[in-house]
């Protein structure tokens, strides 16, 4: 797989995807991750990627031109997955990362100032939110959707059974884990955990996993 971001700051992306998993799956090859700067696209000797809003208001505008140079000059571009980041995109779910997880090509664009030339939508298949707040730029936003796709890639993952027991994989919370000891500070274990009797704690996880997810997000079990 092959990722690619747009962004003002690539040097934001140094720390996160030079460490841990992300840093494995690109070592074994499991995906390349591109950082481009779209300010290099910029047509004005200043290189100013933004501008003010006609009809006046607060704040700058992200230009629609360096946007579309930077994804021209991307190779196979017309046929990637191209997705803007913006609060009023769809909210990022882990069922979307599952699906990205399948494509071949996905490009991230990270905004910054008052929000977008409304034209810059046009350029894109899709548009994300991954919360209802605001963050100063896209690129939070980007380094969160690309950890969420590349631990999906087949060989990323260490236990690759783990995935489909995480939270939300099957629209609900994950059940309650133990390691040892057994027992710490007078707290146990749940005695089916250490029976050995798989059937029964395969019937306590899902019950635990309901019961979990009905306590704290009684909203997931609407949506199903």
């Amino acid at each position: 797989m092959k990722i690619t971001i747009l962004s003002l700051f690539p040097e934001m992306f140094t720390g996160v995807f030079g460490e841990s998993m992300i840093k494995r799956a690109k070592e074994s090859g499991a995906v390349v991750i591109d950082i481009v700067d779209f300010r290099d696209f910029a047509t004005n000797k200043h290189r100013h990627v933004d501008d003010y809003a006609f009809g006046g208001g607060a704040g700058m505008l992200l230009a629609v031109e360096p946007i579309d140079r930077a994804l021209q000059s991307i190779e196979g571009y017309q046929t990637a997955t191209k997705i803007l980041l913006t609060p009023q995109g769809v909210p990022f779910v882990q069922a979307e990362a599952i699906r990205l997880s399948k494509v071949e090509h996905l490009i991230l664009i990270c905004g910054h100032y008052e929000g977008f030339d409304e034209r810059i939508r046009s350029l894109v298949d899709l548009e994300i939110s991954i919360g209802d707040y605001v963050l100063t730029g896209g690129e939070i936003g980007a380094m969160a959707i690309a950890d969420s796709v590349i631990r999906l890639l087949p060989g990323v993952l260490g236990s690759p059974e783990s995935a489909p027991h995480d939270s939300f994989y099957d629209g609900l919370l994950e059940y309650p884990q133990y390691t040892r000891p057994v027992e710490y500070k007078g707290m146990k274990v749940p005695d089916v955990l250490v029976s050995g009797n798989h059937a029964e704690i395969d019937k306590w996880r899902r019950e635990q996993s309901l019961r979990r997810t009905m306590e704290r997000r009684p909203d997931l079990l609407k949506k199903r």
